[in-house]
């Protein structure tokens, strides 16, 4: 038999910070596959050349979601897109939580505001959150405190001058503490999760850069946290088959998690805190691309 022939679709230039990609190729290679590395939006990408194109680190979508979800649907037409086209189109855009919310999955309360629209932000003094619905590493995201409102509006503002909407959280504090964790899974089955510290520092600026995965390390995720992210999983509409999926849990006002965020197109897996799941990560993809 030929050797499948697999694409793991990134952005351009190829972000010098994933360090899972370079790691996965040679992986996927060794184990007998025709691999390349292909940014999502070249124009010479021949995809119906290939068995399967499988999403990794197309961290500049965020910016082009409507570019994106278009490129996802005209691939997956010409190939087999892993995760999904339809599952795409749904999990860029964060009011998706909204779905999860209603679907008994506990989630963060987020309200939105699309361009053209009046923001509702807190009337007490409790910290909050403003990011866009299409956004990746923090980007476009800043904490407020009560009296930072004509801040969080100006930065609203300016979301909405660039056509993203808005989404308003209230700051969970737990994560300070308890931090925020991520469970991966592999074909719908728990792979592994780490820990990260809170992102968002007080007055840093909603347009500066910011470490997405500080104090990094492997977690072991309780109960709790294993059931709340298989009820996000359960709740993903039409019940699709998943090559790979991440859920981000934090800590709510009781301690319970809550799902922050359902990372089910381009996630960072994690592999460099558990080198161990290399093997099945290649094993998950090969059985794909047949």
């Amino acid at each position: 038999m030929p050797s499948p022939r697999i694409a793991l679709v990134t952005c351009r230039p190829q972000p010098e910070y994933d360090r899972d990609l370079p790691v996965l190729a040679r992986a996927v290679a060794r184990a007998g596959a025709d691999v390349r590395v292909v940014g999502w939006d070249d124009p010479d990408a021949d995809w119906a050349g290939f068995d399967l194109a499988v999403i990794r680190s197309t961290w500049d979508y965020s910016l082009r979601a409507a570019e994106f979800v278009a490129w996802a649907e005209r691939c997956a037409r010409l190939t087999r897109l892993a995760n999904p086209a339809h599952v795409v189109r749904w999990n860029t855009d964060k009011r998706y939580l909204a779905d999860l919310a209603a679907a008994d999955v506990p989630t963060v309360p987020t309200s939105y505001c699309a361009p053209g629209g009046k923001p509702e932000l807190p009337d007490d003094d409790a910290e909050f959150v403003v990011k866009p619905t299409s956004g990746a590493g923090a980007r476009y995201a800043a904490r407020y405190r009560a009296e930072e409102r004509e801040r969080a509006l100006a930065q609203i503002a300016r979301m909405h001058d660039e056509g993203f909407t808005a989404m308003v959280q209230p700051y969970m504090p737990r994560i300070d503490t308890t931090g925020e964790r991520a469970l991966v899974f592999l074909g719908g089955r728990y792979l592994h999760a780490i820990r990260k510290g809170a992102v968002l520092a007080p007055g840093t600026a909603y347009d500066a850069e910011k470490i997405p995965h500080p104090d990094l390390r492997p977690w072991e995720p309780t109960e709790a946290e294993l059931d709340v992210a298989a009820r996000a999983l359960a709740a993903v509409p039409d019940a699709p088959e998943l090559l790979y999926a991440r859920v981000d849990l934090v800590d709510g006002p009781e301690g319970d998690p809550c799902v922050m965020e359902l990372e089910l197109v381009e996630p960072n897996l994690f592999l460099a805190p558990h080198p161990g799941s290399l093997t099945h990560v290649v094993q998950h993809i090969l059985k794909a691309a047949v």
